[in-house]
């Protein structure tokens, strides 16, 4: 699925607070810079195809871990 730049800010912000982390703290699990998820939430960018595979593979991830319901994931 093919998230427009504002819903993707919308996941990205939700997943990154039903986590409790930060903007640094979340670019640095999927190995972005800060500016980068600053630029995500904002909707100033989209991420690249390897970026976001990155951040569906965190969101899984996390999902098996029990710290997100698929649904947090979902856009």
């Amino acid at each position: 699925m093919t998230l427009d730049r504002d819903d993707f800010a919308v996941l990205v912000k939700i997943v990154r607070h039903q986590l409790e982390m930060s903007q640094e703290e979340l670019a640095y699990a999927l190995g972005v810079s800060f500016a980068t998820v600053n630029r995500w939430e904002n909707a100033k960018t989209t991420p690249s195809r390897l970026a976001r595979r990155q951040f569906d593979e965190f969101c899984t991830k996390m999902t098996r871990a029990g710290r997100l319901s698929p649904k947090d994931c979902q856009g």
